[in-house]
């Protein structure tokens, strides 16, 4: 009987901060080692922090990445830690064609002891990896106290053939893999199945290290598993947080024993703890304290505060009260008791001086009058930002930003967009979930995210009340009209958000749509309002992908298209 422990280093990295990245790498190696792991393996492209996009060109950076890895080779040698064997994600290079590739090194006694390049480049979605690097060329499995070893990285078992069959046909004791796989909405019981069906094509468990955080627009979700031959869950780290987990592999058991299994979360809680972590990684790892945005007391802005408080605590939130003329007294206070639930500061700052002498000077009207109002909120909103060193935030939905309500240089304004990707009545069902949390004492801050500790309730709330719920069930509006509400130019919006997942996520055109047995006025005037807001898209702010197909990377449309169906 041969047995040996993994340690399964789930970290969050910084793209190109090799110096912290690395220090994280030795430090978790000191962990492992310390419970007793043989073998630690940590995420895809850890030492360069991932996606790294055409950073990887750059021989410069190439150089440093590669320097870094030695140096870190010999640093756990003088750590006492030359016996362990260490595997880091990293960028290498191809000499016969000087392409970087994405690489995965084995560090051991003092030295890069092993390398291995992935062989599938995703080139969908979110993924343009097969432009930037070049594969590499197979299957690679080494040795460990009589224990075969077979590796692969991230796109590598989600093809079939490649590395794993051949591994397969080799034979291996273990398959280890690490992992660069963005969050969406339902994506890990994917991930799992996969596992499970490369399980049982190589016969042996399966060790699947994904990696945790947010980097730029996307996140990071971390549940880290192993699945044993026939599919079974061995051991699962928890989401959203860096975790090292253990797994002991016993060669000659039918079965292994299971470990550590943390339960799955609500797929509400999941959803909006995605975003948080997005913004809070987003300010972290560009230095952003605080944050400040325009609060109207409608839903929209009052999730984006919540989110805000939870990522970086109420006091360093900065709301904006920025009533015109046609805001309703119930507007204004369900904002300042927002403000009062989350510990945030709170300015109210009038916008129907600026107004009057805008007017006074162009007297416009209707849309005009409408958009100018919008613009002189997202003016005193940047002014804060810049005056008080915060990051503003874009308060627009995924259903708006789709049909092109939002005005641009004015709501659409900011550095970071936490709802981008939340169609308008997730938005409501995330603020319901919210508010059940804050009713069972998850406090500001308490959803155990990176740099969070369990058992910590975060920042109690007073009456356990989160987000006014005025704001949830009123009709929503605008607000810049008398008596203007969101439904007198969209369909209600529990249409109007199926017809646009089935346009936009499914890709449905017409036909499709009209098949999928939505009315022929509908489809045409939801399909002329995206095809026609594509340069409002491309101008908004990044925000935090979570569903299947979020703007952006995944969807890359024309400005300028005159096909029309």
């Amino acid at each position: 009987m041969t047995q040996i422990r993994f340690a399964l280093a789930q970290i969050d990295t910084c793209v190109g901060d090799l110096d912290a990245n690395t220090a994280k790498i030795r430090d978790y190696a000191h962990r492992a080692a310390q419970g007793g792991a043989r073998v630690v393996a940590f995420p895809e492209m850890t030492l360069t922090g991932y996606p790294i996009e055409d950073l990887a060109l750059r021989a410069t950076f190439r150089r440093a990445a590669w320097d870094k890895a030695n140096a870190l080779a010999a640093d756990l040698a003088a750590d006492g830690l030359s016996d362990l064997y260490v595997a880091v994600g990293t960028v290498g290079t191809d000499h016969d064609s000087d392409k970087p590739r994405n690489r995965m090194v084995i560090l051991h006694d003092g030295v890069v002891w092993a390398r291995y390049d992935k062989h599938f480049l995703p080139n969908y979605g979110v993924f343009d990896e097969a432009r930037i690097f070049s594969a590499g060329p197979g299957a690679m499995a080494f040795d460990v106290d009589g224990v075969r070893i077979g590796v692969a990285i991230c796109e590598d078992i989600w093809q079939d053939g490649g590395p794993v069959a051949e591994l397969a046909a080799q034979g291996v004791d273990v398959l280890m893999t690490m992992n660069g796989s963005p969050y969406e909405e339902g994506k890990t019981h994917v991930r799992r199945d996969l596992a499970a069906r490369r399980a049982a094509e190589v016969d042996a468990p399966l060790i699947y290290v994904n990696q945790v955080g947010g980097q730029d627009d996307l996140v990071f979700d971390g549940g880290s598993f192993v699945v044993d031959r026939d599919g079974a869950t061995v051991t699962r780290a928890p989401m959203f947080m860096e975790h090292l987990g253990f797994f002991d592999l016993d060669t000659d058991a039918a079965h292994q024993s299971a470990g550590e299994i943390a339960p799955d979360m609500d797929p509400d809680e999941e959803v909006y703890t995605a975003c948080v972590l997005g913004l809070k990684d987003y300010m972290a790892k560009n230095r952003f304290r605080g944050v400040c945005l325009g609060l109207s007391g409608g839903i929209d802005s009052a999730l984006v505060a919540a989110m805000a408080a939870d990522a970086v605590g109420g006091a360093n939130v900065q709301g904006i009260s920025m009533p015109s003329m046609y805001s309703s007294d119930g507007s204004k206070d369900d904002a300042a008791d927002l403000a009062a639930n989350l510990g945030a500061a709170y300015d109210v700052q009038p916008i129907e001086p600026l107004f009057v002498a805008y007017q006074n000077q162009l007297d416009l009207d209707g849309v005009a009058a409408e958009n100018l109002q919008a613009r002189i909120r997202g003016v005193i909103v940047m002014a804060y930002s810049n005056a008080k060193g915060l990051l503003a935030l874009a308060t627009g939905n995924k259903s708006e930003l789709a049909c092109g309500y939002s005005t641009i240089y004015g709501d659409a304004v900011g550095g970071y967009a936490p709802i981008k990707d939340l169609l308008k009545t997730r938005v409501w069902e995330l603020s319901r979930w919210r508010n059940r949390a804050a009713t069972a004492g998850m406090g500001i801050g308490g959803l155990h995210i990176v740099g969070n500790e369990r058992g910590d309730a975060g920042t109690p709330l007073p009456d356990g009340v989160m987000i006014p719920v005025n704001s949830i069930e009123k009709a929503p509006s605008a607000e810049l009209r008398p008596g203007q509400k969101d439904s007198d130019s969209l369909p209600e919006y529990d249409l109007l958000d199926r017809v646009l997942a089935a346009y936009i996520e499914h890709a449905h055109g017409r036909a499709d749509l009209l098949a999928d047995g939505f009315d022929e006025r509908t489809v045409d005037t939801v399909m002329r309002l995206v095809d026609r807001a594509e340069w409002k898209r491309r101008q908004y702010p990044m925000g935090p992908k979570v569903t299947a197909l979020a703007f952006g990377r995944d969807r890359r449309l024309p400005v300028t298209a005159a096909f029309r169906e």
